[in-house]
């Protein structure tokens, strides 16, 4: 959808361009002010997303029942200042040159990528929702074209933003329900980035352990792989203290997919929290990853004193 067409000059649009100037400004300020915007940002974040606090905060607790109390909301005090910075990497992603780009990141194990594509299956390069995802994907576009999945924003006016930025910087978008789509690039010897560590429900989900709780995990990976015999190589992009970025990225997995729909789903849950391990204050602890539940919805994120 064209963002000039002339329904998102209606008043209802108004504060979403404004929020878009103000991204659209932030790429202009120096990295240390960035951080700074970005951690402000989070604090007032934490003012009027309570609702999304008490998940994340309900999350750590679930996830980290080793820490104790003052531990746990050092991390999500941690978190949330990271959320923060989430739609300035949002916009530093969509706006920002190459050249800025290059100046600020560092790449770990590229040759991965490179040696899966020499088979002629293709990629799935695959991630976890950290809060640096949407930067981590255009900082890999930088030294290899990717298609990128998309999943509709709530807000037709960044929905649209966003998929004008994904397509001009990709080599195109698809829709993350649209598996076709998907195995028409793989089989093109394509990488296509992927995050699959969401909860969509119980129909089309196994419950595979994640920290040690059941989560709804779709097996589509799994399914991805044997279908297009592409590689899974598994990649993490991570903000760094002095607001410069790392982009991890392993070795293609061996024996996978095993053929069993439970233990592949397992696999994939394994590594993301093996990753989360690492880097805990930068993961999207937002999200109800344990909504869906074999006895029920939202029973684990129940307010206290509810039936």
């Amino acid at each position: 959808m064209n963002i000039l067409s002339k329904k998102f000059l209606h008043p209802r649009f108004w504060l979403n361009w404004i929020g878009l100037f103000l991204m659209r400004l932030s790429i202009y300020l120096p990295k240390t002010w960035q951080l700074f915007a970005g951690q402000t940002l989070g604090r007032l974040m934490r003012l009027f997303m309570k609702d999304r606090e008490r998940v994340a905060k309900r999350n750590i607790e679930l996830c980290f029942p080793d820490m104790n109390s003052l531990e746990r909301k050092e991390l999500l005090s941690e978190n949330m200042l990271t959320m923060g910075m989430m739609p300035i990497e949002t916009a530093i992603s969509w706006w920002a040159s190459d050249k800025s780009l290059e100046k600020r990141v560092e790449y770990h194990g590229l040759e991965h990528i490179q040696n899966a594509l020499a088979k002629g299956k293709g990629v799935l390069l695959l991630t976890g929702h950290f809060t640096s995802m949407e930067l981590g994907g255009r900082l890999i576009m930088l030294k290899q074209p990717c298609y990128v999945m998309f999943r509709e924003l709530k807000s037709p006016l960044f929905n649209a933003v966003m998929l004008q930025q994904r397509q001009r910087h990709s080599e195109g978008t698809i829709l993350q329900a649209d598996m076709r789509g998907m195995l028409r690039a793989l089989k093109k010897n394509k990488v296509v980035w992927y995050a699959p560590d969401q909860d969509f429900g119980r129909r089309t989900s196994v419950f595979a352990k994640f920290f040690g709780i059941n989560a709804a995990t779709i097996p589509a990976t799994a399914r991805l792989a044997k279908m297009s015999g592409a590689a899974i190589v598994p990649y993490v992009p991570r903000r760094m203290a002095n607001g410069n970025y790392s982009i991890d990225i392993g070795p293609a997995w061996e024996n996978y997919p095993v053929g069993d729909e439970l233990a592949d789903a397992q696999r994939v849950n394994d590594w993301i929290e093996s990753e989360i391990k690492k880097s805990a204050a930068q993961y999207f602890w937002v999200h109800r990853r344990f909504k869906t539940q074999p006895e029920g919805k939202g029973l684990l994120y129940k307010k206290p004193g509810k039936d």
